[in-house]
């Protein structure tokens, strides 16, 4: 008995895992790398009209930042592919689940982006402005340069954390790596292992993220060891 259950895991094992790696390289990184891509181009804009002087562009970025931040990811991939084809509007799959991404990356990206750019010291802006740059060529070559290195660390932890939310994807029907082991597991009636290895295949993933990070951030030289 010990045997044949033995033989059975080996099988499911060895059944499963190049399905899961179709997930993950057709599905969990393209979804993951599209929304980060498009959620930085987002933030940055965002955390500029978050710093605006100007009212009228400040709190509509605020606005944003505190609704989406304030609402689970869960409930806003819901909206966009179950209650936005009630309003006549219909997105496949993989458009929800990267619209859905990248508005709650923008959010939390654009908080991470102002941060940094309130971070340098007021005295960068002034040697900008005596060298006789405009305020948005000071932006652009002296004060965004520093912010990104500042950002890096945090960019690598929502990035991680992506790859992980992006699993949501299973929930609109896509067999991203965790819809995958999902399948597997409805007609296997082998949820624990299969969920098991789905969370192996994250940790590798996610380890590589770590020290691709981590080897960035000592090139750049955002930390000292």
């Amino acid at each position: 008995m010990a045997q044949e259950r033995f033989d059975r895991i080996l099988e499911i094992i060895s059944m499963s895992l190049m399905p899961l790696l179709k997930g993950t390289i057709l599905y969990t990184i393209p979804i993951s790398l599209l929304s980060f891509a498009l959620g930085l181009l987002a933030a940055l804009f965002i955390a500029l009209a978050g710093l605006s002087a100007k009212p009228y562009v400040r709190l509509p970025a605020r606005v944003y930042v505190w609704i989406i931040r304030c609402t689970p990811i869960l409930v806003q991939l819901f909206i966009i592919f179950y209650g936005l084809p009630g309003m006549g509007i219909l997105l496949s799959p993989f458009a929800s689940i990267v619209i859905s991404l990248t508005i709650s990356e923008a959010a939390y990206s654009s908080e991470i982006m102002r941060a940094a750019i309130l971070s340098i010291p007021g005295g960068q802006w002034k040697a900008g402005y005596a060298l006789g740059m405009s305020r948005s060529q000071n932006l652009v070559r002296v004060i965004l340069p520093q912010s990104v290195r500042i950002c890096i660390p945090s960019f690598g932890n929502q990035f991680i954390t992506l790859i992980k939310t992006s699993s949501l994807a299973a929930l609109v029907t896509l067999p991203d790596l965790f819809g995958a082991a999902k399948l597997i597991a409805a007609s296997t009636f082998e949820p624990m292992l299969l969920y098991l290895i789905a969370g192996a295949y994250y940790l590798v993933l996610c380890s590589v993220l770590t020290i691709w990070q981590t080897r960035l951030e000592k090139r750049l030289g955002g930390y000292q060891t």
